[in-house]
């Protein structure tokens, strides 16, 4: 019996060390909503559609047809389905799920990875540290929700990366502290409440996050029994999801997305750090992007020579020698929290820390456009939407100025996203 818990755990490690992530960070488990007082939609926003924006983390674009997602294969037939949706590089969670948010590529809204370094600050911001997470001057751009209730327009987020930060000191009107924990019924139920609110206080824009996914993705890899179980779970939340909001009667529209796709990497050869004076470098987490921050930048030529005589199973660059088709090189690294000097390993290689250390069997992080398998879901569905729709593939910077349609909400910031998206999906 205690061999089997053991051999239980081994086998689920990364999902126990995300709990207890989960309930570290978050203390005492706090699930209470928060609500800023004393705001109203203006009687111009109570007249507009509403938009939920759901984010299932890590379901990859085929996940529906793979796993016989029934739900949302026949949403994805009756509405508007993409072939895929292309993540920002580095096709990681907090990079793409802001990018979804702003309309920017990972590198111009500075959230450059889950892990990184800002060198004015001389401050680390790590997706572990709440701290830094609540803090809204790491953010640039403007989310979406920040967009809307500067125009008199309530949101509401039951989760997504930012939304608890007090970015241009702007949070939504009502929001929850990250607790991954929390059933799904309670959270379906929430939004139904929202819903129900009178004209006044009733958001118009809701974020909505599932990571079911994602966690069974990295433990057991995307063609497993436990991420098809997954992808089933997500699939019949939709579906309560729709049925509930649908007795409200209000003109909802839905996005379903991810922030990356999952894939399957080679567990039996893990790449080893090459040899070099890591004393002389900062060095953040990472796995399928690995970035070095120089103390002193006459440290770059003489340990970027030498890590190039070492290349084997990933490749090395300067900042200034990425392929621009990623922008994430010098020219697009605005907030200069980019490494001096990138390792990438070649797929399905990943790195490991220590002599140890065995990788998950599913991964994701890589050039969307050499590993498709890091393309994400898009599904969309609504009054605002056309019907019967299939799409190519499209970069998710896109995703923003869709939205900003629907709802009818003006914007004058440079994003990188545009309206050629919205034009053939919206009606």
């Amino acid at each position: 019996m205690f061999g089997t818990f053991i051999s239980f755990m081994k086998r689920n490690l990364f999902f126990v060390l995300c709990l207890f992530y989960v309930s570290s960070a978050m203390g005492q488990a706090d699930t209470s909503q928060q609500i800023i007082q004393g705001r109203v939609n203006s009687l111009e926003q109570q007249q507009k559609p509403y938009v939920i924006l759901i984010s299932a983390d890590g379901f990859r674009y085929d996940y529906p047809e793979k796993h016989r997602a029934k739900n949302l294969l026949d949403r994805g037939s009756q509405g508007v389905r993409a072939e895929g949706m292309i993540p920002s590089y580095p096709s990681l969670t907090f990079p793409n799920h802001y990018t979804l948010v702003t309309g920017l590529y990972a590198s111009h809204h500075g959230v450059v990875n889950n892990y990184f370094y800002d060198r004015k600050r001389n401050a680390s911001y790590s997706m572990r540290d709440r701290k830094a997470i609540l803090d809204g001057s790491w953010y640039g751009g403007t989310p979406l929700w920040v967009l809307a209730e500067q125009q008199h327009m309530l949101t509401a987020s039951y989760y997504w990366v930012a939304s608890e930060a007090d970015i241009q000191k702007t949070l939504p009107t009502y929001y929850y502290a990250f607790n991954d924990s929390v059933p799904i019924d309670r959270r379906i139920r929430q939004v139904v409440r929202w819903l129900e609110l009178p004209a006044q206080k009733r958001p118009h824009l809701i974020t909505f996050y599932i990571s079911n996914a994602d966690h069974e993705g990295h433990n057991y890899g995307p063609d497993a029994p436990q991420t098809a179980a997954a992808v089933h779970f997500i699939d019949s939340s939709i579906q309560r999801l729709t049925s509930a909001v649908a007795k409200t009667g209000l003109p909802v529209n839905y996005i379903f997305v991810a922030d990356h796709g999952m894939t399957s990497i080679d567990v039996d050869h893990p790449l080893k750090m090459p040899a070099f004076d890591t004393a002389k470098f900062v060095i953040p987490r990472g796995a399928e992007l690995v970035q070095l921050y120089a103390k002193n930048k006459n440290d770059i030529s003489d340990t970027y020579n030498k890590i190039k005589a070492q290349e084997n199973g990933f490749k090395v660059y300067l900042k200034g020698e990425l392929p621009d088709y990623l922008h994430y090189g010098e020219r697009d690294d605005i907030l200069n929290r980019l490494g001096d000097i990138l390792l990438i390993p070649t797929w399905p290689l990943t790195f490991t820390w220590g002599s140890s250390n065995k990788p998950n069997p599913g991964a994701h992080g890589y050039d969307p456009y050499v590993v498709k398998d890091m393309h994400a879901v898009f599904i969309a569905w609504g009054p605002a939407f056309k019907t019967r729709v299939q799409i190519p593939p499209f970069e998710n910077v896109h995703v923003f100025p869709i939205v900003a349609k629907i709802l009818g909400l003006s914007y004058n910031e440079k994003i990188d996203g545009d309206s050629r998206v919205a034009n053939q999906i919206l009606k």
